[in-house]
């Protein structure tokens, strides 16, 4: 059991790890904890509407449940928690914070999921399951992250910035689902280019996040 949830939580931790150390101002743990620990807990919530979905007969179609049954309701909730958590917090100052404390979300997330996973289906997909859920669910919280620090430090395109911020997680959330949902067999041909993509744009958001880093800390700021 012990190496079981070693398995399932490791990939997130080495993942935050590197986001985190990208970070040219480090961010609190005990902030970055919570964050990791309102993610996890969505898992549940999450489980139940999907499940009540499933049950209703709502998703029938590949393209239902990749992109409204996984996708939207998963990066919705995160974005959400985001914006409720974190956004008007003080010690979201600067445009990489977005990604750091969206990343911490998305693997709180991921982690329990994995878990659940491996154990359900066993510890053998561990590595397979690091290299693309998991992986993908950082990567996905990296654009998300990227423009919620934009709106938090530009207000003249605060509202353009917030719904980027839940569509393009989406629709690539969606997209990597109907891959694996459709491509019963050669997936991986479609899927490295697609993660091998995913994270050049999330590397390229990251660097430019990090080149101007600018502060926002206003006095009517009210902590979370």
């Amino acid at each position: 059991m012990l190496a079981l949830l070693t398995a399932g939580i490791a990939p997130a931790f080495a993942l935050m790890a590197f986001f985190y150390l990208k970070d040219q101002f480090a961010e609190p743990l005990l902030l970055m904890g919570k964050t990791f620990l309102f993610g996890a807990l969505l898992v549940f919530p999450i489980m139940f509407i999907q499940y009540g979905l499933t049950v209703e007969n709502f998703a029938e179609s590949s393209i239902v449940q990749s992109f409204i049954q996984s996708a939207l309701i998963e990066e919705f909730f995160k974005w959400f928690i985001f914006i409720y958590v974190i956004f008007h917090h003080t010690e979201f100052n600067s445009h990489y914070d977005g990604i750091v404390y969206a990343v911490a979300i998305s693997l709180g997330f991921a982690a329990v999921e994995n878990i659940l996973y491996l154990m359900t289906n066993g510890i053998e997909f561990a590595i397979i399951r690091a290299l693309f859920p998991v992986s993908s669910h950082a990567l996905f919280a990296v654009i998300m992250g990227y423009h919620l620090g934009k709106a938090k430090m530009n207000k003249q395109d605060k509202n353009w910035n917030l719904l980027l911020a839940l569509m393009f997680p989406f629709l690539l959330h969606g997209t990597y689902n109907y891959i694996l949902k459709t491509v019963t067999s050669d997936w991986l041909i479609l899927l490295i280019p697609f993660m091998i993509g995913l994270w050049w744009v999330a590397l390229h958001r990251m660097r430019k996040a990090n080149k101007h880093v600018y502060y926002h800390n206003p006095p009517n700021e009210i902590e979370a």
